[in-house]
């Protein structure tokens, strides 16, 4: 037999993370390991409550994403699942792509994100009529990483 037949597969502790609250952003936590302003890149990570969607947005700058724990779920503007990405899965996402929700599946989901702009601008959160009702740009992003606890 395989040697690898036998290994138990261990699960993600996540509980050394200190998750904070990413604004007022509803049905996640996140947590900002890395801020590059002069590169325009941020590295962080996203707990998604299961069977919720976070608020409509569009990344302006791509995001290299990777499913750390569970099933991330992208969902189109008007709500209909467009994409299921399990646990492991890494995606690169284009720069001006469609506006979208995404979510954690029926036990949630740890997703980790790095996103590389070409200018600060990162994410453009919108209404549901895909109107921008705000801007999470570089300097958002350190002052997230700034009133983390350290530690």
């Amino acid at each position: 037999m395989n040697a690898a037949t036998h290994m138990t597969r261990p699960g993600f502790d996540d509980s050394l993370i200190p998750w904070q609250a990413l604004g007022d952003l509803k049905h996640m936590q996140a947590w900002v390991y890395h801020v590059d302003e002069a590169r325009n890149m941020v590295d962080f990570i996203v707990k998604f409550a299961a069977n919720e969607k976070i608020i409509l947005h569009g990344h302006p700058a791509p995001a290299h994403t990777f499913v750390v724990q569970g099933e991330h779920r992208i969902y189109e503007p008007d709500g209909a699942l467009k994409e299921i990405r399990p646990e492991g899965s890494y995606t690169i996402g284009k720069a001006g792509g469609a506006p979208h929700y995404e979510g954690g599946g029926d036990e949630g989901c740890t997703v980790f994100y790095s996103i590389r702009g070409d200018t600060p601008r990162l994410l453009d959160l919108m209404d549901d009529e895909q109107n921008i009702v705000a801007v999470l740009d570089v300097a958002a992003f350190k002052a997230v990483k700034d009133a983390q606890p350290s530690g």
